[in-house]
């Protein structure tokens, strides 16, 4: 058994941005695992409608 582990998992989430309004995506987030228990998030970025790949930095959550 690994002692460290790189997992991905994706997601449904509801963004929203000024520009597009409400927009519910999938976003992938990429964490490390200590014997299997999620210790910190890595990366996480969603693809748009034309495949380019962003962050979610760029997004506000919605609520």
């Amino acid at each position: 058994m690994k002692i460290f582990q790189v997992k991905r998992k994706t997601t449904y989430e509801k963004l929203h941005t000024i520009q597009m309004g409400e927009l519910t995506t999938q976003v992938t987030s990429i964490k490390r695992c200590l014997f299997g228990l999620p210790i910190k998030t890595l990366y996480k970025y969603r693809q748009t409608y034309y495949g380019e790949v962003k962050e979610t930095k760029d997004c506000m959550l919605f609520i």
